[in-house]
């Protein structure tokens, strides 16, 4: 499985505790992701002027709290921006941004993965976003211990 996330230097954020995360390096993924397969999730690509295009229902392959995997029945351009709701037992977040870093077909449609907006840089880190996807991630990472 490939990594999608890595961190540059953590004393840049050292003291927010989060750490800064690029997508130069092979080795990316900072945590491990965790299977998700039950999570509902729709997606919708942003358009100008915060107007996104249709809903669409995508299968949750895995995720953790910076990014996600997912099986889409359409490719996705990698950079494209898009808009993700989850739903699932004592789980309700909508309006996730979130972009394509890669595409790649896959069993009956394509994998793409995603990685999570507010992570990308300071000016769009968001705590509430952060606390949302960590305790989603804490659900699915119960569930795969």
């Amino acid at each position: 499985m490939r990594n999608y996330t890595s961190w540059s230097n953590p004393k840049s954020n050292a003291s927010n505790g989060r750490q800064r995360m690029t997508h130069d390096s092979a080795e990316r993924r900072i945590k491990n992701r965790y299977p998700a397969s039950c999570l509902k999730v729709q997606l919708q690509e942003r358009g100008f002027f915060r107007r996104g295009k249709q809903s669409t229902p995508v299968t949750c392959l895995d995720l953790n709290r910076y990014g996600m995997a997912i099986l889409c029945p359409r490719p996705l351009e990698p950079g494209v921006r898009l808009y993700m709701d989850f739903d699932g037992k004592y789980i309700s977040e909508s309006q996730v941004s979130a972009r394509v870093v890669e595409c790649h077909p896959y069993q009956t449609g394509y994998r793409v993965s995603v990685q999570f907006s507010y992570c990308l840089d300071n000016k769009r880190y968001s705590r509430t976003v952060d606390n949302a996807l960590s305790r989603i991630e804490g659900i699915y990472n119960r569930f795969a211990s």
